[in-house]
């Protein structure tokens, strides 16, 4: 593994930093109390090739690699995270979905439109009753001629009011747990489906997260992606290199506490000199830039590995540990930093804490992550 970035990778990290300077950071205290950020910024991202990473070009994608994609998302983590979410899941989760599973038919369909910006996806797994434990999803796909009908409700899914199209996992088969669940791409502007804005979160909250509710939602059977029983292993697969883009976006939040509480401290005077010159200040921005490093090199491992063809599971959850719990340690560290300062929302480090402390929640909690690679080390199933 190469930890010196070439000339490209280091052009595409300097055109993301140059985009969160110039089109994020300046409205991402109005963005988080207005509870939405600016939507125009998606057609922006899609202009630049971000929502395109990965995709080849002949679907209308940028190209490029994983570890672009990694530099990608952690500038946007280091800007807004409720902007790392939108690409995390349109392009990650979503697109990234179709471009391996989904038929000619499907790719033509959608791909041009997710990474133009033109229309963003959401991933509809996670139910009011199913967080964790997806393998027993609840909302049902029925066959009905050439059709399937579907009902059931979806909760906390990013992108909910803003998607053109939900990647949907509903169960179509009589088995039990992941074997009977099936993927479909459900457009948003189907009859019986509705959605609902989730207000009030702790944090993430420009980004649009929302409830959705399917009530007879018929859909051609062109509609399912991958073969029928397959949706399990739709989903897990996203899931399992979309970690990588979480664990991207949370070292862009603890590079953002380190840049903050650095450059607060050599501001700040207190008993006559800067905080910077106190010892135990020092040692709060000694163990924000270790936390960086460390997270950082651990998430770029398992974007060389995913571009090298190789096993990258287990190190997508290690990476996907490390850096969520790194993230709210470094933000943590920051506002004390700031003391009384940073506890109001004037200041970035307030907004850092409450962003970080999702990411040890969604897709696939600390716990999970441990369970997952504690089945990797012993080979004893986690479940």
């Amino acid at each position: 593994m190469n930890l010196e970035l070439n000339e490209e990778q280091a052009a595409v990290r300097q055109l993301a930093k140059d985009f969160v300077d110039r089109e994020v950071a300046p409205h991402v205290t109005e963005w988080d109390r207005a509870e939405q950020v600016d939507r125009g910024i998606v057609k922006t991202m899609g202009d630049l090739g971000f929502l395109g990473l990965t995709i080849p070009e002949e679907y209308g994608g940028s190209g490029g690699d994983h570890f672009a994609y990694a530099l990608v998302t952690e500038e946007l983590g280091r800007g807004d995270s409720s902007v790392r979410g939108i690409v995390s899941v349109s392009l990650g989760l979503v697109a990234k979905s179709i471009a391996a599973w989904g038929s000619e038919e499907q790719k033509q369909a959608w791909l041009p439109r997710l990474t133009s910006g033109e229309a963003l996806g959401c991933f509809g797994l996670t139910e009011p009753g199913t967080g964790s434990d997806a393998g027993n999803l609840t909302t049902r796909a029925v066959r009905d001629g050439g059709d399937w009908v579907i009902n059931g409700t979806k909760m906390f899914i990013t992108n909910g009011t803003w998607a053109d199209v939900v990647l949907l996992f509903a169960r179509t088969g009589a088995e039990p747990g992941h074997k009977g669940v099936s993927a479909f791409l459900v457009p948003t502007d189907t009859p019986g489906l509705s959605r609902r804005e989730i207000h009030g979160k702790l944090g993430l909250r420009g980004q649009a997260t929302a409830e959705l509710v399917l009530e007879d939602v018929r859909v051609p059977a062109s509609a399912m992606i991958a073969p029928e029983g397959k949706g399990f292993s739709v989903a897990m697969s996203a899931l399992a290199k979309g970690r990588m883009s979480v664990a991207a976006g949370c070292v862009g939040i603890a590079q953002a506490a380190l840049d903050a509480a650095v450059g607060y401290a050599g501001e700040r005077d207190q008993f006559g000199k800067t905080i910077a010159h106190h010892q135990l200040v020092q040692e709060l921005l000694a163990d924000i830039a270790l936390d960086v490093d460390a997270a950082r090199l651990l998430t770029w491992r398992v974007a060389d590995l995913i571009d090298r063809g190789k096993p990258f599971v287990t190190e997508a959850s290690k990476a996907k540990l490390f850096a969520s719990e790194a993230a709210v340690r470094c933000a943590n560290n920051a506002l004390q930093v700031f003391g009384g300062y940073g506890y109001i929302d004037e200041y970035p480090v307030g907004k850092l804490v409450r962003d970080a402390r999702v990411m040890t929640l969604y897709e696939g909690t600390s716990q999970i992550q441990k369970l997952l690679i504690g089945r990797a080390l012993t080979g004893v199933s986690a479940f």
